[in-house]
């Protein structure tokens, strides 16, 4: 399961110019979930400190992400592979393909809500990670491990539910910020794979994020050498966070 397996060891950052510093749990080092030949540490919250949405904010803009209960960083010795990358959302303009999505997409109805139905989504969820995440940390998945997963709901999440004639499928799970969307995972029927329901769900937060008057769209971790995780770069501009400072990816 994800969370803190705390190796004892615990390093303080600073949250803002005031000097303010919160706790972090580091786990063991562990083999890398996304490049084979490396290991990788994760630093997580001190989970008895609470953090509102105007500390999530300010973490969000280190470069932490959310998974279920927790925030977490990559913090590998030796190792910055994981590059946090965001969408600058008012200078997005999508490309060709983006464009085609959305209209190939025109039928698919969006729904808006803070509550879902477990039941009908998690067999969804289920055949995702089945077709999609054979090699990944999350499989084999498990209804104990989805409801820990994305059923540890913020007050800030909102789930953007994908429907075709009444029929679930596929789900965006998005946390409001106080300057941004933070795109916290998307799970799709694989059936419907030739929609190209990823690259929807990028481009609605992307509509979300603009209608709400936020700056930004955080896509989570870009890694050059992870086939996965390249995907990110199709958005631009994106926004890399290099050596603490946010920059225009060329």
């Amino acid at each position: 399961s994800l969370g803190p397996n705390s190796s004892g060891r615990y390093m303080s950052i600073e949250t803002a110019p005031e000097g303010d510093s919160i706790r972090l749990l580091l786990t063991e080092p562990h083999p890398c979930s996304y490049l084979d030949d490396r290991i990788a540490t994760t630093g997580f919250v001190d989970p008895s400190i609470v953090v509102d949405n105007q500390l999530y904010g300010r973490l969000s803009a280190m470069g932490f992400r959310r998974s279920g209960n927790h925030l977490y960083t990559p913090l590998c010795g030796g190792c910055n592979a994981c590059v946090s990358a965001r969408i600058p959302v008012a200078l997005f303009s999508p490309n060709r393909s983006q464009k085609r999505c959305l209209k190939g997409n025109a039928d698919v109805e969006v729904c808006h809500t803070q509550r879902i139905d477990f039941d009908e989504h998690y067999p969804v969820y289920h055949e995702y990670i089945f077709d999609r995440h054979q090699d990944g940390d999350m499989f084999p998945p498990s209804r104990e491990q989805f409801d820990q997963f994305l059923g540890s709901v913020r007050d800030c999440t909102t789930f953007l539910e994908f429907r075709v004639n009444n029929r679930l499928i596929g789900c965006a799970v998005v946390d409001v910020l106080p300057n941004a969307l933070s795109a916290i995972y998307t799970y799709f029927d694989p059936v419907y794979s030739s929609r190209s329901l990823g690259t929807l769900a990028v481009l609605l937060q992307v509509a979300l994020a603009n209608e709400l008057g936020l700056k930004y769209l955080y896509l989570g971790y870009w890694i050059a050498d992870c086939q996965k995780m390249r995907y990110k770069t199709n958005y631009r501009p994106l926004e890399l966070l290099r050596e603490n400072v946010w920059k225009i990816c060329e």
